[in-house]
């Protein structure tokens, strides 16, 4: 089976940039501490030059073992608080994997 990468790009309401970066971030990387199959993650605030970003101002990708892995990922208790804590600060969201 091959890998699946998972990638998450969000622009934050208007403010929250101070929550983003005292709960949010630090959730998001204890994901990949705790829940089996991520075997990898990168995150942070984009700091592309092109200027193409569309609005959207921070991401994460998580690469998984598998699309099991993945599939397994998403009911997760876990994984579901840190999704809701960020659909509650976003304005945007976009997801794709590959």
């Amino acid at each position: 089976m091959s890998q699946v990468t998972h990638v998450v790009l969000v622009t934050w309401k208007d403010g929250r940039e101070g929550t983003v970066e005292e709960w949010v971030r630090p959730a998001v990387r204890r994901l990949a501490q705790t829940i089996p199959g991520i075997v990898d993650l990168v995150e942070g605030w984009s700091t592309s030059s092109e200027g193409l970003e569309d609005g959207l101002e921070y991401g994460f990708v998580m690469t998984f073992a598998d699309a099991a892995a993945r599939d397994a990922y998403l009911p997760d208790p876990r994984h579901r608080v840190v999704a809701d804590m960020i659909g509650e600060h976003a304005q945007r969201v976009v997801v794709f994997d590959i």
